[in-house]
Formats: C-alpha cells, structure tokens, sequence
C-alpha cells in the first residue's frame, strides 16, 4: 500500500473568457487600496486559482513599483497580458479600472445634485475629518515601511520642508532619486513590502515557473517599437484630436496634458501625485475647490479600483461646473472619461511595451535605493497634503475664526479607528458619515 502523498495536478489553461470574468469580478471588489489588492490578486491569482507561479508574480510586482502609476492596476495588466497577451493586457487593466470609474462618475452626478442640500452638507462635513485621517494612515504606513535608517527621516523632513517653501514635485522626486542612488552605494537598502506573500504553494502553478515562455514574451526590438509607436501614437491622436476639435486653451485639451504629465510623476501611488493634482486642479486651472477635493477624495474611497480614480471626480466637477460641450451632466461625463483616459494610458504602455523585455531577462536592477528613497521624500509631500487637508477642515472660514472642534476630535476618531484599532476605510467612513447625520438631526 503506497501511502505517498499524491503529486498535486497542474491547472488547466485558462481560457480567455474565463480571465474576463474574473478580471471584472476584481474590479468590482477591490477596495482597500494598492497593498489590499496588491494582496488579492496574491491570494486568487498564486494561491487559490494557481494560474501564475509566486516568483512570476513577484518578478511582475517588483517591475510595476519601479513604474510610475498604480502599481496594483498595472500588475493586473502584466498578469493579463502573460496570460493571454495585448488582449489580455487591455482587459485585464481596462476592467479594473471601469467599474469604479462608473461609480465614481455616478457618485459625482450625486454630489453635484444633493451636494449643497442640508443632509448633504451633514454628510460631506463628517467625511472630511475622515479623508483627514485617511491621508495620515497613508503617512504612517509609508514611514513605518520605509524610514529604516536617519537619512531616510532627514529625506522625509527635507521633502516636506521643500513642499512648503513652493518646490514643485518633480524636483523632489529627481532629488531624492539622486540621494538613493549616492545611499545606496554605500549601505544596503531594504526593498519595500508591499504586503504580497513571500511562501510560494507547493502546487504547481498553470503558469509555473518552468513553464515554456509564451510566444507574445518573447522580446525583440521591432516588438518593442511597435509598441512604443502605437502608445505614443494613441496618444498624440487623441490629445491632438480634442485640441483640433476644441482648440488648444479648451478645459478637455488642458486637461488632456496634465494628467498624461501627472500620470508619469506618480511614483509612491496615488498618495504622492494628490498634491501635485490638488496645487494644479485647485490653484492653477480653478477646476474645483479644496474642500471639493476633499470630499472627491473622500467617495474616491468608498469605491473599488485605483484610488488615483480619483481624478475622474476632479475631471467631472471641471467639466460640470464649466458646462462643457453645451451641458453640464455632458461636460462632467466627457472630463472624467477624457481625464481617466490619460491618466491610464501611459501605464498600459508601460506594460505591454516593456513587459516582453523585463520577462526575457528575468532580472530587476537594482534600484531599491532610489525607490525607497522617493517613497521617503513622497512621506514628506503626503504629510504636507493631510496639514492641506486637516486646515480646511479643522478652519473652514480660515484662521481668523475659531476652529471647529468637532471635525478635530472626529478626526481623532478616525485616525485612532484607522491606525490603532486597524479599521477598514468602509467601516470608518460609515461611522463619520453616521456622526455627521446625528449632528446634523440633533442641531
């Protein structure tokens, strides 16, 4: 009798329409943020469905940090595309990011509509000591991952003090970059965590990794052209088509630009670019206003994808408030798609024209300094962002008048419930919102 463990069976291929499905099941239930569904994909992907090995996955996840844009989205895309190629690249990173835009698109219409209603009032006042507190969970995550060493901290410090002397975010990045790389010659620097596991299954893996590489992995350079071509090309296309369409000083043209510039700074995930998008969309361009970013913010949370969706709110309110293309539920619908739209493509470009080289050589480089030394300059333009946040709360009619002691000790809460208890965002947004509805019942 051969009481030998059985050896496990390799999955079956995954056919195409099934990766559809599950590509939009994940969509629609990715809340959490980046390192939530970071560690999703992890447990359904390696884990439970074992179509992709755990070092092919961890060989994917450690291209989309070295990436500007979100990384959860991105690795989504890579996942797909090794599965099933340009097709399955598309689908795999359009389907996560679609449902939360049509949410995000539908929450919109609602706030421009019951916005400035009393109930709605009560309701947005309760969630920006949240957005507060979200802002500050995002801060001590960061510094707990990342500040290891003292020039790690004086990074952070040096960030936030040239955030509020008016030094624009790409200088920061570029400077940090340059100090991780003079660090990291000199100590070893530990790469960040991004809550992915580390155990690979025992069980053989669809693709394992002594698997034959597909044939769309193989690189070539007429690949990678090709590639790079038809990005830019899509690109150059759409955002000349709106200014030939629109002229060239139209809201959709100018908002075209900037988040395809946004787009390529958003090293460190959503967090590090809000600033940068909240200074330009707020001070520059007059698309909305502080607290309305702010609360944008705060319904960004509450739904599935990319937190860096976001922007579809920023593009909607733009577009709404300036009547674009003759009418205001039409102006909002076409900013939030033109805004998602660039802010998006660069990542998808990323992927699929350098996917090919990154699995032909099987090696990252190693740039844990400089990676981790931006994410410690992002912690000091973050922390800059929550004070951002924390004074149009806290102080609504300015420093003149007398803080609103309310929205502090909700903040508290909130911060308490998110950092020391650990929370979810769903459970903590609930509570503020219910506090702000008693408060408005009771006054």
């Amino acid at each position: 009798m051969n009481d030998a463990p059985e050896t496990p069976v390799r999955p079956a291929p995954v056919s195409f329409v099934q990766a559809l499905k599950f590509w939009l099941w994940l969509g629609c239930i990715s809340f959490g943020g980046p390192a939530g569904q970071i560690a999703l994909m992890h447990e359904e992907l390696v884990l439970r469905r074992r179509w992709i090995s755990e070092q092919r996955y961890l060989h994917a996840l450690h291209y989309c940090m070295l990436l500007p844009g979100p990384e959860a989205q991105q690795l989504a895309t890579y996942t797909g595309w090794l599965m099933h190629g340009t097709r399955g690249g598309i689908a795999a990173g359009a389907l996560f990011v679609l449902p939360s835009l049509v949410l995000l698109i539908g929450l919109s219409w609602a706030y421009t509509v019951w916005g400035q209603h009393p109930w709605g009032q009560a309701l947005l006042w309760s969630l920006k000591p949240a957005v507060t507190a979200l802002v500050l969970q995002a801060v001590h995550r960061m510094a707990k991952r990342t500040l290891k060493a003292p020039w790690l901290w004086a990074l952070a410090v040096a960030s936030l003090m040239g955030t509020l002397w008016g030094l624009s975010f790409p200088w920061i990045i570029l400077g940090a970059a340059l100090c991780g790389d003079v660090m990291a010659r000199h100590r070893p620097v530990a790469a960040a965590s991004h809550g992915a596991g580390s155990t690979a299954p025992d069980a053989p893996a669809w693709l394992d990794d002594d698997t034959p590489q597909p044939g769309h992995t193989h690189y070539s350079p007429t690949r990678l052209v090709r590639a790079l071509l038809l990005g830019v090309g899509l690109w150059a296309i759409s955002l000349g088509g709106i200014a030939l369409l629109l002229g060239t000083t139209h809201t959709l043209t100018q908002m075209g630009g900037f988040f395809t510039q946004a787009a390529l700074l958003t090293f460190g995930g959503a967090y590090a670019v809000l600033p940068f998008v909240t200074q330009a969309a707020v001070t520059h361009f007059g698309w909305l206003t502080a607290p309305q970013m702010m609360d944008g913010l705060a319904l960004g949370e509450s739904t599935p994808g990319p937190l860096i969706i976001v922007v579809a709110f920023v593009g909607f309110i733009g577009g709404h408030s300036q009547a674009l293309l003759g009418h205001p539920l039409l102006g909002g619908i076409a900013a939030a798609c033109v805004v998602t739209w660039f802010t998006f493509l660069p990542s998808f470009v990323f992927i699929l024209a350098g996917g090919p080289l990154v699995e032909a050589t099987r090696q990252m480089p190693t740039l844990a300094g400089p990676l981790q030394a931006i994410t410690a300059a992002v912690i000091g333009v973050v922390l800059h962002l929550a004070g951002v946040f924390a004074y149009a709360s806290w102080w609504p009619q300015g420093w003149s008048q007398s803080p609103d002691f309310r929205a502090i000790a909700l903040t508290a809460v909130a911060a308490w419930l998110l950092i020391g208890q650990q929370r979810s965002v769903m459970q903590v947004l609930g509570l503020c919102a219910g506090v702000g509805l008693v408060v408005r019942a009771l006054t």
